[in-house]
């Protein structure tokens, strides 16, 4: 059964706490925290005071998902913030400080992720696998929400699939873009274990059902 987490990207940010108890009572058992900084995305949205206020209010895990420049520079903060997983792009840093990244957010106790962009190599997150408790698969340009889903991603999650249960089985893989009723069973197919649905969860009608079916 795949773990849905919907994208507050797409939340009324008015209405917030609302929104993830809206969230919770849909059923989903992750909330996904979109965190931009205008520099490696052209967009900026929250950081750590909304994170640390999220976790005032909800027991739902707490998927971080950094899309900003030299991310080792903030994890400490996230971290104390209340991050369950904290996920960093590959394209982010260097090599060597990825490794540290990584290595410095499990050192907190925080489940550590890896992220690549659509024009990004699945090959490339081979020499992480080890420091990763997740690793998301972008199927649209990060940036913004309401894109459409990328299908030739799909070839990317099949890959990391594999490679995962060679180097370290409890990798989950995560898809985030695009997601809907009706590009989440190609995910659950090529092996994604955790979908993130911003714009389409939070337009449906019965959310609950959303879920559900997402799950199946």
């Amino acid at each position: 059964m795949a773990i849905i987490s919907p994208s507050i990207l797409s939340a009324d940010f008015v209405n917030l706490e609302r929104d993830i108890h809206m969230c919770k009572a849909a059923g989903a058992p992750w909330i996904h925290v979109d965190v931009m900084d205008g520099i490696f995305v052209p967009n900026i949205t929250i950081g750590i005071p909304v994170v640390a206020a999220l976790r005032k209010i909800t027991d739902l895990v707490l998927d971080v998902h950094l899309m900003i420049d030299r991310p080792i520079r903030y994890v400490e903060q996230f971290c104390a913030a209340g991050a369950d997983y904290l996920t960093v792009h590959l394209e982010s840093d260097t090599p060597e400080n990825i490794a540290k990244t990584l290595t410095a957010i499990r050192a907190h106790g925080v489940k550590a992720g890896l992220s690549i962009k659509p024009g990004t190599p699945a090959r490339q997150v081979e020499p992480y696998l080890s420091l990763c408790d997740l690793v998301l698969v972008m199927t649209v340009e990060p940036g913004f929400g309401g894109q459409r889903f990328m299908a030739d991603m799909m070839p990317k999650l099949v890959w990391l699939k594999e490679a995962c249960s060679l180097a370290n089985p409890a990798c989950l893989l995560q898809v985030d873009g695009g997601v809907d009723l009706d590009t989440a069973p190609l995910c659950k197919a090529a092996g994604a274990d955790v979908l993130v649905s911003g714009s389409a969860f939070f337009k449906a009608e019965d959310k609950q059902s959303f879920v559900s079916r997402l799950q199946k």
